[in-house]
């Protein structure tokens, strides 16, 4: 059975990695070496996808108000706007510009399919779109 990817989804995704990150985070910066041994890979990664995740929570937040829930690819786009706007260091910005792959994939998957769900209020997240991801940056 395909997964769907809707913004609920994308915003436990965000709370996840960013605990996953928080827990983490001291040993990766422990063996930071590359490209400067300043002992703050783990640090930058954490602080990069907590602004991410905290722009996805605004997006939730402005969509509140109206009663619905935002689209996935706006909650993916906020998450990269966000990661961005908040990228610290190297390893930040490359977090970053994954991120902006991510939903650069999800915006070209919503054009070519249109209305961009799969009938149930998501994109289908089972392959398509890791597939689509992994053409996209074989082409750049």
């Amino acid at each position: 059975m395909p997964h769907t990817l809707d913004a609920a989804a994308v915003r436990t995704w965000c709370a996840r990695a960013l605990d996953a990150l928080g827990g983490q985070r001291e040993e990766i910066d422990a063996i930071n070496v590359y490209p400067v041994a300043d002992g703050d890979t783990g640090t930058n990664l954490y602080l990069t996808l907590e602004a991410a995740a905290h722009a996805v929570e605004a997006v939730f937040a402005a969509h509140s108000a109206g009663g619905r829930e935002p689209a996935p690819e706006d909650a993916v786009r906020a998450m990269a706007h966000g990661a961005l706007l908040g990228a610290r260091g190297n390893s930040g910005t490359i977090l970053a510009q994954l991120l902006r792959g991510i939903a650069d994939v999800l915006a070209d998957e919503t054009a070519d399919n249109g209305a961009g769900t799969d009938g149930g209020g998501g994109t289908d997240g089972a392959g398509g779109g890791a597939r689509a991801a992994a053409d996209r940056l074989a082409r750049e």
